[in-house]
């Protein structure tokens, strides 16, 4: 695991909480999050849970990425956009290849394997634990601006000069050599 900090060269943000039935703050994802190219994977989003977000919250975006993985830039397991800001839980599986578990105007964005949904943990076997930061950015447009076909990457950099808080939950998960 690398000492390589996400948000170290982000804008501050105001912080607030963001809880998971699925996952626990610091461990392992179970079977259900990792990727289907797995053995016991299923491609399943976590549940997920937020309060406290700072006062003039318009909309939401919801990322994993895993700063670890062996490509220079890590790796973006999922992004959704414009999650209204009336909406403070997405069940599990909300991200599966339909979005059916998004709210109504909220969009998926293609993850690094390039498909518009979530896609579970795969560290190389070996490669030592991975962390996945799960994280709810609490944002001050109703509307992010960008395609459905942009990549998190741009979201992330278009996010950049709106996010008023950040929600951050770290679930691991490693394949044995």
């Amino acid at each position: 695991m690398s000492a390589n900090d996400p948000f170290a060269r982000l804008p501050e943000a105001a912080s607030f909480t963001v809880t998971s039935t699925t996952v626990t703050d610091g461990a392992a994802w179970s079977p259900e999050q990792y990727s289907s190219g797995v053995p016991g994977g299923k491609d399943v989003s976590p549940q997920l849970s937020w309060s406290g977000a700072p006062e003039g919250t318009k909309s939401y975006a919801v990322t994993v990425y895993d700063p670890d993985a062996p490509t220079g830039s890590g790796f973006w397991h999922w992004a959704a956009a414009d999650i209204p800001a009336t909406v403070t839980e997405l069940p599990e599986g909300a991200g599966d290849d339909t979005g059916s578990g998004l709210p109504e105007g909220a969009f998926q964005l293609p993850n690094d394997a390039r498909a518009a949904r979530f896609i579970g943990a795969a560290p190389p076997a070996g490669h030592g634990p991975h962390r996945y930061f799960v994280v709810v950015h609490a944002l001050d447009v109703a509307s992010i601006g960008v395609p459905a076909d942009a990549t998190p990457a741009v979201l992330g950099f278009t996010m950049a000069g709106h996010i008023l808080g950040r929600a951050v939950l770290t679930a691991t998960a490693e394949t044995p050599a």
